[in-house]
């Protein structure tokens, strides 16, 4: 029983001491610039057009997409009506 115990705390406080890592794509802006490093590279989601985007990464080991986790405001889920 105190094995039990003892792995269940363990494992706890493994899980809790754990970091955290930050969501990678920001859901406010349509595009990402994502660089290339040997250390690692890195995705900025801070971009409202790909030119802007382009500008940044002209002469680095980077490219532009899309935000596939952009969040078009004016856009709503179309409505479902109910089965009678």
């Amino acid at each position: 029983m105190r094995v039990l115990v003892c792995t269940i705390v363990t494992i706890a406080t493994v899980m809790v001491a754990a970091p955290i890592r930050a969501q990678t794509y920001d859901p406010n802006f349509p595009v990402c610039l994502q660089t290339y490093s040997t250390g690692g590279g890195y995705i900025d989601c801070s971009f409202t057009s790909q030119a802007q985007c382009a500008a940044s990464a002209s002469g680095r080991a980077a490219q532009c997409l899309n935000n596939p986790y952009f969040a078009q405001g004016g856009r709503k889920p179309p409505q479902r009506r109910g089965v009678y």
